[in-house]
């Protein structure tokens, strides 16, 4: 499928307009406002991890996938495991 993104014309703008401000439910920000604006979203972390490569082994990864968002969370979290269990490592 591919999207139109042919210019509107006036006719079209206009109509567009109108039905927005028909809409009770529909808010136009002003440029002031939109000036105040800051970003929403996750706040950055206080330590941050480490984007690397690792192989891991077919099955291990399918588990871990397997366990749906978060899995890779959860790699780091088994690996801090075993570094808790293997203190003289």
């Amino acid at each position: 499928m591919r999207l139109d993104l042919r210019a509107v014309d006036e006719i079209e703008e206009a109509a567009i307009n109108a039905g927005i401000a028909a809409d009770p439910a529909s808010f136009e920000v002003s440029h002031e406002q939109f000036a105040r604006m800051r970003r929403a979203g996750r706040p950055p972390a206080e330590v941050r991890k480490e984007h690397i490569t690792i192989r891991l082994s077919p099955d291990v990864l399918e588990r871990f996938r397997a366990t749906s968002t978060g899995w890779q969370t959860r790699i780091d979290a088994a690996l801090r495991e075993w570094l808790r269990s293997h203190p003289n490592l």
